[in-house]
Order: C-alpha cells, then structure tokens, then sequence
C-alpha cells in the first residue's frame, strides 16, 4: 500500500478536473438515464435537487492525517499540510451562529491534528451543539493525544470511528497493516472513560466501508449484531451503533478502481442500484460542507472534486465568488441555490443510500 497522497505523488487524478473527466469518460450509454444523474432525477420526479433546512453544519479541518488508506476520498495522508487557520474558523463558528443547525460535524483528515481543534470542539459545545467527530481510531495512540478519549467523554462529544471491517485481515488490506490492533487499543481506550455502553453523551458509533466493489450490505440490524458479536466475543469491545458508507468514486478510491479494472464495473453497479427513495435524504439537503480554506460545498464529497456551491436569485451573488466563502455566509442565499451533482452522486443513491450518517432507505 502507497505512503503518499495523490497529490505528493504528482498524480493525474490529483487534479479534481482529471477526476470528473475520467467519471464522464465511462460508457454508460447502454444503462438508463446513459448515466447522467440530472436525467435520472428528473426521471424520478426532482426537477432540481434543493436544499431542506439546514440541520448539520460540517468542517474539514485539513487534509493533514497520519494515515494513508487506500479509499481516502479526501487523499489525506502524512505528507499533506494543509489545515484551517483560526480566522477560518472564526469565521465557521459565526456562521453557525446564524443558522439553527443542531449538530456539528467535524472531519478532515485527521481533525484532531488541527492545531485549533479543541478550541472549535469547546466553542461548538458551549453553543449547545451535538458534536461529532470523525476519528480514524490510530490518531488516539499518538503520544499528544491521549487524553483526548477522557476529554471527549466530558464535552460530551460523539466519536465516530471509521473501522473497515470487525476482523484484521480486511481492515489491514484497506487501512494498512497493523491498523487493526491500533484501532482495538483506542476502542479499548474508549470504552474505558464510558463510550460504547448506550450513554447518549458518550456515544461511539464505528463506520463501516466495503473492502471491495460490493454495496454495505442491506440488512443493517442483522449486521450490527453480527460486528457487536464479533468485537465482544474475540476483543471485548463495545459499541453503540454500526453505519455503512458506499465507497465514493472519487480521488484515491477512484486510482484503485481504474488500476485495479473495476471502475466499469463499480459505475454500472452504482447507476443500476440507483433508488429514488433516497433523494429525499440526501445529506447535501440538510448539510453545508466547510472547506479547509473556508469555501463552501454541498458535500463532503463535492468539497474534493472542488465543486463549489451555485448561488441562484440574486445576480450580484451569481456573478461575484466570494459570496460561496464562509466569511460571507448567507443562510438566505444558500436557501435558494441548486445543489451540485455529478455522476459521483450515484454513489449516494446506490441501494440503501449513503450519507455521513449511513443508510438513506428505510429497510
């Protein structure tokens, strides 16, 4: 498994345009809709795809992590520096305050490699905001953060841990070997100040991705069990609750697909499994996506294809960009615009659906 990001290795899929290029370039002419996301919601009964108010306010603190995983949709790795300034997040915690958003979600990389992190996580709880953060487990065993599990238990923060798969060899193959055990002994460390034992104020939910080009599974209850079993019975670790994310055909999953023949392959497999019964839930309807740099996405995922927000109703907001930076939130404007799609967005679609938050579809 490569060290380096795409962008260190001066890699051609480093280029988001390269990536969007490659996705167009796919011969879907024989599924329906040819595979164009906007006929197929259209086809479903959505003329445009807007927002629904505004419920989770989303900040990717940086690219900077000390991991490299081989499905990385944001290409964070050891060797990237880039991460949000304090202005930057000054700027995040104003705009908030203007809107009636309940959670925060903090990602990056590896947000807590932030030098402002705890700053951000303190101001977002004393706001009386649910916090989240995204943690990759391993980034808990470094020797300045230890202390982080006790910190969160008494913020009251929720950690949401990715975790591949409940046994090694799965975990190793897409996270690097050794990880596994890493993310046991943070499991483990946990548990230990609370986590993982049906406390609302120290929930621990782990995210589970594919170690392949198959869909998360869809009988979402049967395979929390089956994980709860799995990590008690063989490393005594509990936990609150299980989601399955589709991986995105993007960035470094993206490199693996094209290297490995399977991007064909995947891409049909997503266009067939489109389900409209998602739309409605999307996760860019109820969420703003906040930059490192301060611009705005509709997702997480339009974020590293450097998608921007499209303002609509207001010329000078149409023609002037700044208007799409977090220092010029606008909660009224943002109300008004058309999310951005692309065909990436078939990965949300798929089955069940996927969001930050799992599943779309009810079972």
């Amino acid at each position: 498994m490569t060290t380096l990001s795409l962008h260190r290795r001066h890699s051609t899929l480093a280029n988001p345009q390269a990536q969007i290029a490659l996705l167009e370039s796919i011969d879907l002419s024989h599924l329906p809709e040819q595979g164009n996301f906007d006929s197929t919601l259209k086809s479903s009964g959505w003329q445009k795809l807007q927002p629904a108010p505004l419920e989770i306010f989303q900040i990717n603190l940086g690219k900077l992590c000390n991991m490299t995983c081989q499905h990385c949709h944001v290409d964070a790795a050891p060797d990237r520096r880039e991460n949000m300034d304090r202005p930057t997040i000054d700027a995040c915690l104003a705009a908030l305050d203007q809107t009636a958003a309940h959670t925060v979600d903090i990602t990056g990389g590896a947000p807590e490699l932030n030098p402002h992190f705890r700053y951000l996580v303190e101001q977002c709880v004393s706001r009386g905001k649910h916090v989240i953060d995204r943690c990759n487990l391993t980034v808990l065993l470094l020797p300045t953060m230890t202390d982080l599990p006790a910190w969160f238990a008494e913020l009251g923060v929720e950690v949401v841990c990715s975790l591949p798969h409940y046994r090694q060899p799965n975990t190793d193959k897409q996270r690097g070997d050794g990880t596994f055990t890493q993310s046991i002994e943070a499991l483990r460390r946990l548990n230990a100040v609370g986590y993982g034992q049906g406390n609302p104020q120290r929930q621990l939910t782990l995210v589970s991705n594919p170690t392949d080009t198959s869909l998360p599974c869809n009988q979402a209850a049967l395979l929390e069990q089956m994980w709860k079993k799995g990590l008690w019975e063989n490393h005594e670790i509990t936990f609150d609750r299980l989601i399955s994310i589709s991986n995105m055909p993007i960035v470094r999953q993206l490199e693996w697909l094209e290297q490995s023949g399977n991007l064909q392959g995947y891409m049909e497999l997503l266009v067939n499994s489109f389900n409209p019964a998602t739309i409605a839930g999307l996760m860019c309807r109820n969420t703003i996506s906040v930059s490192w740099d301060g611009k705005l996405y509709d997702c997480d995922f339009n974020q590293m294809l450097e998608l921007e927000v499209q303002l609509e109703g207001n010329q000078k907001a149409k023609k002037n960009s700044r208007y799409t930076h977090i220092r010029d939130f606008s909660p009224e404007l943002l109300a008004q615009r058309t999310i951005v799609t692309g065909r990436h967005c078939f990965g949300c679609t798929a089955g069940k659906g996927s969001s930050c938050s799992g599943a779309i579809a009810a079972s």
